[in-house]
């Protein structure tokens, strides 16, 4: 079994209840609220619809004033989500403390983790909000996490959120977990109130993220209230999901190269996650010989290299151990940028222990410079 297994992607269950306790007073009020979806006649009308399964009852309905959490959330597709919930009910109760999470780390042979939010993006993001109270989330969610991971500092690594709703309020959140000692941030991918990634407006951003050493991390999630890449087209969360991390991940590094922030801030670190990795190559494959070759002059302010490049002197990618096409990935990018991450406690990912981790594609002592020594590298440890 490897020692010293570090989990780069790792999710809290946020109590709801934590939201009224940890927000400014005068903002108590904008806590989101439950909305039950169970009673008899709406249960009666879902059986009508689907059969046995249209009697499940459904997990109640986040609200965010008078929206839900969630956007195009289907009525089949939550009771879905709801079956699967039941599933792993126990998971999502040990994820709520930072002493349940130690807990289902010590059992699954995990040493260290990078902890990350899970409605939290959703409601900070949430396109329905205003930009204060968007940096309220932010902010309140960042103290919870403190506090979460204050159950063992050194194992428990939170990765803060920021607002992306004001570019200005984004930089006070930034400062204030900087004077914590926080050397993280998480931001959605996605466009946010008007603005790419690669917005003029978030130079400010990337300035105090490179001189302060911060790494940066990009992860995107289904059914945001917002602009992801699917929402215009397709209603199931089937297609939704397909689309969301995936296909954000490769308009993430797409923007940060064509606005120039890659050529601005060499030292700036950036780490796609949850999107797998065997679409890089082919991605980077095409941005340097389809895309930079053809037109060089175009954007030479911006890009000065081909893509690639710039991805191997400062990006990092999330990457699933079952996964076709990594030998691929190893070579343009190198072994080293590899990121491993349990996802727990989603549904989406199968509980792997640290005893069971084994690869076809990597022998043990790549696999375990994957699991212990590349996170290290990337999330300052």
């Amino acid at each position: 079994m490897i020692k010293g297994v570090i989990d780069s992607d790792r999710h809290v269950a946020e109590p709801l209840s934590m939201w009224k306790e940890y927000l400014p007073e005068e903002l108590k009020h904008y806590a989101p609220t439950l909305r039950d979806q169970n009673e008899l006649i709406q249960l009666a009308e879902r059986s009508v619809k689907y059969g046995s399964k249209g009697s499940t009852p459904l997990l109640p309905q986040i609200m965010v004033g008078e929206h839900p959490l969630y956007y195009k959330f289907s009525e089949r597709a939550q009771i879905e989500v709801s079956l699967q919930s039941q599933e792993i009910m126990g998971r999502t109760e040990t994820a709520s403390t930072g002493a349940g999470q130690l807990a289902t780390m010590d059992e699954m042979g995990v040493d260290r983790a990078l902890i990350y939010p899970t409605d939290a993006t959703f409601l900070v993001n949430h396109e329905k909000i205003s930009p204060e109270v968007s940096a309220a989330f932010a902010g309140t969610y960042n103290q919870w996490a403190r506090e979460y991971c204050s159950a063992d500092a050194h194992r428990l690594v939170p990765v803060g959120v920021v607002s992306r709703h004001d570019p200005d309020l984004m930089l006070e959140e930034l400062m204030r977990i900087h004077r914590w000692g926080w050397r993280n941030v998480l931001l959605r991918p996605e466009k946010i109130n008007g603005r790419v990634l690669g917005h003029p407006d978030y130079e400010p951003f990337w300035d105090a993220c490179e001189q302060l050493g911060f790494s940066v991390a990009l992860k995107s999630g289904t059914h945001l209230y917002s602009t992801t890449i699917g929402l215009d087209r397709f209603e199931s969360r089937f297609a939704l999901h397909a689309c969301s991390h995936y296909m954000e991940a490769h308009q993430a590094f797409l923007s940060l190269l064509e606005s120039g922030v890659l050529e601005r801030h060499p030292k700036l670190r950036f780490a796609f996650m949850e999107a797998g990795a065997s679409w890089l190559p082919a991605w980077l494959f095409r941005l340097d010989h389809v895309c930079y070759e053809q037109m060089p002059g175009e954007l030479e302010e911006h890009v000065q290299m081909e893509p690639s490049e710039y991805f191997r002197r400062q990006c990092w990618i999330g990457f699933e151990l079952e996964e076709p096409g990594l030998q691929e990935v190893v070579k343009a990018v190198g072994i080293e940028k590899l990121l491993w991450g349990s996802d727990y406690p989603h549904p989406d990912h199968e509980l792997v222990y640290a005893q069971n981790l084994t690869s076809d594609t990597f022998s043990e002592a790549e696999l375990k410079r994957i699991l212990t020594e590349n996170p290290k590298g990337f999330f300052r440890m």
